[in-house]
């Protein structure tokens, strides 16, 4: 049996980091200051030095010359760009998770959309977006493709610090978000590629209703 491999106090630097820039705790601009951040979250300074660098990496933190990193700005345009490579590369993902989708890959799928929803009526955001993720991310892996899953985490993670909006308990747009989620998971059990990756891009063209003032009347995606 394989060995359980232990978070690095590195790798659970950045996911706390990550979680608080996506939800907002850590609010766009503010500076990333190694002591401060390590007196945050009981650590030494090490394990957070290297956090921030792949906060960086992953795009949620800028470096500042002499001045060190800060969290990203939120841009409108940065987003439409982002809209559009997710939706290449997460179809793709999408529509090979399709074709090889399997009953325990459904299971898991289906137990984390499940949570996702339980989360969201409550109102509990931080796990509404942790169980969302896990969702998706469990489509991505059915592609069987550690490439993909290493092209699609920056841009996921990019937009996930716009996704709190999202989550809302009430709301025609929230429900129908659900609903796409469904929908995608239906055509993945069902092995149709090409109904998946029709859910998929009105999945992320849903942001066109909830961006419509900062879009001015444009698709969010920077075609």
């Amino acid at each position: 049996m394989a060995a359980v491999r232990h978070r690095t106090m590195a790798e659970a630097a950045l996911e706390r980091l990550r979680e608080s820039i996506i939800l907002g705790e850590l609010t766009p601009g503010t500076p990333l200051r190694l002591e401060d951040l390590a007196n945050r979250l009981g650590m030494s300074i090490s394990p957070i030095r290297e956090a921030v660098r792949q906060l960086e990496a992953l795009g949620l933190a800028e470096h500042v010359p002499h001045h060190g990193a800060k969290v990203m700005s939120l841009d409108v345009e940065e987003l439409r760009e982002l809209f559009s490579i997710r939706l290449a590369v997460e179809t793709m993902a999408v529509r090979r998770a399709a074709e090889l989708f399997d009953p325990g890959d459904e299971e898991r799928a289906r137990a984390h959309l499940a949570a996702y929803d339980e989360a969201r009526h409550r109102a509990d955001t931080r796990a509404a977006v942790r169980e969302h993720t896990a969702f998706h991310f469990t489509l991505y892996e059915a592609a069987r493709s550690g490439w993909l899953l290493r092209l699609i985490r920056p841009c996921w993670d990019s937009c996930e610090r716009y996704r709190p909006v999202l989550l809302a308990e009430r709301g025609t747009t929230q429900d129908r978000h659900e609903e796409l989620d469904v929908e995608l998971l239906q055509a993945c059990a069902g092995h149709d590629a090409e109904r998946a990756a029709a859910a998929f891009r009105a999945h992320l063209e849903l942001a066109s209703d909830i961006y419509a003032v900062e879009l001015k009347g444009r698709s969010i995606f920077a075609f």
